[in-house]
C-alpha cells in the first residue's frame, strides 16, 4: 500500500456524500420535457386521430437510458474516465470523422449514426469527452500558461474541425463555450484570454464568409438582426414570439396553446420547445422552468467550488459551461435575442443523445461530489 492510499475499511462511504438535490431536479426537468414535448408533438386528438404517442415514448426511454447512465458514471467516478482521458478522446474523434464518411445526413447536416430506428449523435457524447480531456490538462498545474492554452485549442480544434466538416455550427460554439469557460477556471491570464477571444472572432468571421455553411444557415445565424429578411429563418422567428407572446402571465393551458396546435412553429419539439412552455404555461411557467434550471446550474458550480481536486473542479466548471451556454443560447434564439443554431434546451427538448449526454455530464459532477473528501486516493477501486 502506498502513502497515498486509505485502506478501504477507512474510506468514507460514498453514498453518506451523494448531492440528492442534483438528481431530483435532474429528474423535475426531464419530467417537465417529456410533457412538453408530448404536447409539442401529440397533434389533435380527436375521435378519427388519436394523440400521437411515439415521440412522448421515445422520450421517456432517453430519460430512463439516461438516468441509468447518470447513476452509473457518478458510481462508477470521474477520475475512472481521468485515467482513460486519452483513450476517450482518441475514439470520440474517429467517431467524429467516421460520421463524416458513414453517418446519416439531415436538412444539411451530416452528423448521426443511424442505429435501427434511432439516431445517435456523436458530437453530443463528444461535448463530454472534450470536458474531461481539458480537466485532464489544466488539472496538471495550478496555473494555465500560455502553452497550456494552446495545447487546449488543439485538443478542442481536432474535433471542432470535424464538426464544422459536418456542418453543425450550433455544436461548435457549444465547444468553444466549454473551452471559454473551463480555460477561465483553470486561471489563464488576462492577455491569454483576450488573445484566446481574438481568435474565436476570427474563426467566425471565416467560417460566416466560407462556403462551409449552406445559404439557410448562414440566414439562421444573421435572421435576428436583419429585420427586412423574408427567409425562412424569419418566418420561424415569428412563429416563435407569437406562440411565446399568446402566453401571457399564465399560459393557454396544456395542450390549448393555437400555435403548437397549428403547428406553425418548426422544430417545436426540439430547438424551439421553448414556445411550446411559454405559450402553454405563460410567464409563470417559463420563470419556473427557467428557475429550475438556474437551480441546477448554482448546484454545479457550488460543487465546483467545494471540489478538492482541480480536476472534479474543473469537470464541474465544464459541465457548468456546457449547460449555461445552452440555455441562454435555445432560449434567446426563441425569443429573438440570438441567432438560430438549433441548439437544444438540456433535458427538455426532444433527443436521445442530447439528453443522454446530459444525464451523463450530471453524473460526473455528482462524482466530484461524492469523492470530494477522497482526492488522496490512488485511484484504484
Amino acid at each position: 500500500m502506498t502513502s497515498t492510499q486509505i485502506p478501504r475499511e477507512t474510506r468514507p462511504s460514498l453514498l453518506r456524500h451523494v448531492d440528492y438535490f442534483l438528481p431530483v431536479i435532474t429528474l423535475v426537468i426531464s419530467a417537465i420535457g417529456v410533457l412538453m414535448v408530448y404536447s409539442a408533438t401529440r397533434g389533435p386528438d380527436t375521435l378519427l386521430r388519436p394523440a400521437e404517442t411515439r415521440f412522448l415514448e421515445r422520450q421517456l426511454i432517453f430519460v430512463v437510458i439516461g438516468a441509468v447512465a447518470m447513476i452509473l458514471t457518478a458510481w462508477i467516478g470521474h477520475r475512472f474516465f481521468q485515467r482513460f482521458a486519452l483513450y476517450l478522446y482518441t475514439f470520440m474523434s474517429a467517431a467524429l470523422f467516421l460520421v463524416l464518411i458513414a453517418g446519416v445526413e439531415s436538412k444539411g447536416t451530416k452528423a448521426w449514426f443511424q442505429i435501427g430506428g434511432y439516431q445517435l449523435q456523436p458530437s453530443e457524447f463528444g461535448k463530454i469527452v472534450l470536458i474531461v480531456a481539458l480537466a485532464a490538462w489544466y488539472g496538471t498545474t495550478n496555473t494555465a500558461s500560455g502553452r497550456k492554452l494552446v495545447i487546449a485549442l488543439v485538443i478542442a480544434g481536432i474535433p471542432g474541425l470535424l464538426i464544422w466538416r459536418q456542418p453543425d455550427l450550433g455544436t461548435l460554439l457549444v465547444y468553444g463555450a466549454i473551452v471559454a469557460g473551463m480555460t477561465l477556471v483553470a486561471g489563464v491570464k488576462g492577455r491569454h484570454m483576450f488573445i484566446f477571444l481574438l481568435l474565436v472572432v476570427t474563426l467566425a468571421t471565416i467560417v460566416l464568409q466560407s462556403d462551409s455553411l449552406a445559404n439557410y444557415q448562414v440566414d439562421r445565424l444573421l435572421v435576428f438582426i436583419d429585420e427586412d429578411s423574408d427567409s425562412g429563418a424569419r418566418y420561424n422567428l415569428e412563429q416563435a414570439q407569437v406562440a411565446i407572446g399568446n402566453g401571457g402571465l399564465t399560459g393557454k393551458g396544456i395542450f390549448e396553446g393555437t400555435q403548437n396546435n397549428s403547428d406553425l412553429v418548426p422544430e417545436q419539439q426540439n430547438d424551439f420547445i421553448f414556445t411550446v412552455i411559454a405559450e402553454e404555461t405563460g410567464f409563470i411557467g417559463s420563470i419556473t422552468v427557467l428557475g429550475l434550471l438556474a437551480l441546477l446550474l448554482i448546484r454545479i458550480w457550488r460543487i465546483s467550488q467545494i471540489a478538492d481536486d482541480k480536476f472534479g473542479s474543473l469537470i464541474a466548471a465544464g459541465v457548468f459551461s456546457m449547460l449555461l451556454f445552452q440555455i441562454f443560447q435555445s432560449v434567446g434564439m426563441a425569443v429573438g435575442i440570438m441567432p438560430i443554431t438549433g441548439i437544444p434546451l438540456p433535458l427538455v427538448s426532444h433527443g436521445g443523445s442530447s439528453v443522454i449526454a446530459t444525464f451523463v455530464a450530471i453524473g460526473l459532477v455528482q462524482s466530484v461530489h461524492m469523492r470530494r473528501h477522497d482526492y488522496r486516493y490512488d485511484g484504484s477501486f
